[in-house]
């Protein structure tokens, strides 16, 4: 059977039904040059075994590389727990239910996966999540939008360039300009004055370069403009939460949360804010409550999207939340606790310290900045382009020059450490760099 089940007769009637004469007739719309290069796939009818033969043959050709790539997407260490409970078939949907008040279960985990990421961020109130990290600093410049007004929002040099992108998008659409900030020479952002009419200040922890910026004084800088602070959750576990340093809104990648990299996707977008914005937030809110007889029970308390009674009044176009990944984060923690992701912090910071300080130690080669880092850094050397070609090679993916150029720094390429990566692969790549 074809993927598309129509039969010919089907697909006349439904052509009367509108009023065209063909296929063709339908897709007039679409520019003839477009049309013209269209080439129809011609797969080939294939058994299930020969289908299954031809992609294994396929997969074979891929090769195994050792990620130190980083740039918000990392390559942590997921326990069994997280798929063994995940992939059970009351969860195993990436959508949440329309009528979840149905699904007591789905609406207790979302409830729970709200609660610890307001315990990690410091904040009062998080949605259920969004699309991914950059999404949702992008709906948080909006955010901040609807409540302060202004038309414009800095953006620190250092933000991860892929973020800044969505950003941008967002903010041409909704008439907001983008204020550069630069960063000094420890990568850390430099403020000068504010310019009337600001949103936002933008802030991210640790920023794009890997350093661990200083969020203290700058919300009693800021006064009415929000300070909006994208996190690398993980090392929340070892760094003091956004929160307490009077943020507005905190929001993040959770893929390191219990999520494999799987090609970039699907990912997990982290928003929490102060319980004042709580209408103002976008997204799905889970609420405990109790029932007629005075029995405990979750519902659905906010949902201000378009699709519900909200209407023009939607705080956001997103139409759902990325509840299976957001579920593989609350497994995640679960397991691990405070002191557990505390560890998985301090591991890969200690694994990233003593990379950096041997890759320093090579003739050529030296750190970009000298402000502190977590678990990302930046380096120099004479030919990046041919030092990363040859990490690959070797079987090692770092972060390629191109993207820290995108961030004002030329003749550099990054890498990024996880407690997963093993003291020979962190010997091999060292090894490599000498030559």
């Amino acid at each position: 059977m074809e993927y598309v089940p129509h039969t010919r007769a089907d697909i006349e009637r439904m052509l009367r039904a509108i009023g065209v004469e063909d296929v063709e007739e339908l897709f007039d719309d679409i520019p003839e040059e477009i049309r013209k290069n269209y080439v129809p796939l011609g797969l080939p009818p294939l058994s299930e075994l020969e289908v299954r033969q031809e992609l294994e043959a396929l997969a074979a050709r891929n090769r195994k590389l050792v990620p130190f790539v980083g740039f918000g997407l990392y390559d942590h260490y997921i326990p069994a727990v997280v798929n063994e409970l995940a992939r059970r078939s009351e969860f195993y949907t990436a959508y949440t239910p329309y009528q979840a008040e149905v699904s007591q279960g789905t609406l207790t985990w979302m409830f729970e996966y709200q609660t610890m990421i307001c315990e990690l961020t410091g904040m009062e109130v998080a949605n259920a999540s969004m699309y991914d990290g950059a999404t949702a600093l992008a709906e948080a410049v909006l955010m901040a939008r609807r409540i302060v007004g202004g038309d414009r929002v800095l953006v620190p040099r250092s933000l991860n360039p892929f973020h800044r992108e969505v950003v941008e998008t967002y903010c041409r659409g909704a008439g907001i300009g983008v204020v550069d900030v630069p960063y000094d020479e420890t990568g850390r952002l430099t403020l000068g004055d504010v310019p009337e009419g600001t949103v936002a200040l933008i802030v991210q922890q640790p920023n794009g370069l890997g350093i661990i910026e200083d969020l203290s004084g700058l919300k009693e800088r800021l006064g009415d403009v929000f300070l909006i602070v994208s996190v690398y959750p993980v090392a929340l576990g070892v760094l003091e939460p956004p929160g307490s340093f009077g943020a507005d809104i905190v929001v993040g990648e959770g893929q390191p949360l219990g999520n494999p990299l799987s090609f970039g996707g699907p990912l997990l977008g982290i928003f929490a804010t102060r319980r004042k914005y709580l209408r103002m937030m976008p997204g799905r809110v889970s609420g405990r409550t109790v029932d007629a007889e005075g029995k405990e029970g979750y519902v659905m308390t906010l949902q201000t999207r378009e699709q519900h009674i909200r209407r023009e009044r939607a705080t956001s176009n997103i139409c759902t939340n990325s509840a299976l990944c957001a579920l593989r984060a609350t497994i995640y923690l679960a397991a691990l606790g405070a002191e557990g992701l505390r560890e998985v912090a301090l591991l890969s910071l200690e694994k990233a310290h003593d990379l950096a300080e041997a890759i320093a130690g090579i003739p050529g080669y030296e750190l970009a900045f000298s402000g502190p880092f977590f678990n990302e850094f930046v380096v120099k050397c004479p030919d990046p382009a041919g030092v990363v070609k040859r990490l690959y090679r070797e079987g090692i993916a770092v972060g390629p020059p191109e993207y820290v150029a995108r961030m004002g720094v030329e003749g550099a390429f990054s890498v990024a450490v996880t407690e997963k990566r093993t003291e020979g692969e962190l010997q091999r790549l060292v090894e490599v760099l000498r030559g």
